[in-house]
């Protein structure tokens, strides 16, 4: 029966998605995601078990802290919410198989890389390049060891895609317009997904930055445009997550005009 898979994978969803929230707070500050526990960030108070709960505690604190009363913010809940509702699509639509507990572990890396881009501009080597083994292992564990090769493969030569465009733009622009770690998370992509879903991840990730630019030059003058920078691993990685699940059907779809 698909019932207790999907029931506990919104349960096992939330509780990653409460580690992830751990992740995005402290990776991208070089903290430990280990030590100490849980605790406030405005009142550094440690937080007791039973408010940790995933969405629930938050929930019955009305959001916010026991001890001081801080406001928690919505990113919180919002990650749990959307790390369970990723891991249940990852159960009903791929099955308790390698490949679905693949695309959870995907979904997860993607998600918290998203969040810490948005929130820090930042996307932390602790979450792209364990990403990039990963997806190496994954592809191999699906085709055998020639699999594993191409994932290789694909993710150096996704690598060096956005590497040319930064080069580019910095010989044009004499400044730096994409971060090495877009290069990596697009390797990252790249090794999990195959060339591509990577290429049509980054389409529309690109399509995504663009229109977001465009509505932003449209609410403020042009000299604010000029100083707007983008999280472009935001829009990439949340690309990759449609990807994963709409990626195929979109695929189809394009090539059937070149048979």
């Amino acid at each position: 029966m698909i019932v207790a898979p999907a029931i506990f994978s919104v349960l096992f969803g939330l509780a990653f998605g409460s580690f992830l929230n751990v992740c995005i707070s402290r990776l991208p500050r070089h903290e430990s995601i280990v030590h100490p526990g849980s605790r406030c960030p405005a009142c550094m108070r440690p937080i007791v078990p039973g408010d940790n709960l995933p969405l629930l505690s938050w929930i019955l604190l009305g959001g916010r802290c026991r001890n001081c009363g801080w406001r928690i913010p919505w990113r919180y809940p919002l990650v749990e919410l959307a790390m369970a509702a990723l891991f249940l699509l990852s159960c009903l639509i791929f099955g308790v198989t390698v490949e679905g507990v693949g695309v959870a572990i995907l979904c997860f890396l993607l998600l918290g890389l998203s969040v810490m881009d948005a929130e820090t501009m930042l996307l932390p080597d602790s979450f792209t390049l364990p990403g990039i083994a990963l997806g190496i292992v994954y592809s191999g564990l699906r085709g055998g060891w020639r699999a594993g090769l191409l994932a290789c493969a694909y993710a150096l030569a996704a690598a060096a895609i956005i590497l040319l465009i930064r080069g580019a733009y910095l010989l044009v622009r004499k400044q730096e317009g994409m971060g090495l770690g877009d290069a990596k998370l697009l390797a990252l992509i790249a090794a999990w997904l195959g060339p591509w879903q990577t290429l049509l991840a980054l389409f529309l990730g690109v399509i995504a930055a663009a229109l977001f630019g465009v509505l932003w030059m449209a609410r403020k003058d042009r000299s604010g445009f000029r100083k707007l920078r983008l999280p472009f691993g935001s829009f990439l990685g949340a690309a990759a997550i449609y990807v994963v699940f709409e990626g195929e059907p979109i695929l189809k779809w394009y090539f059937q005009f070149f048979r």
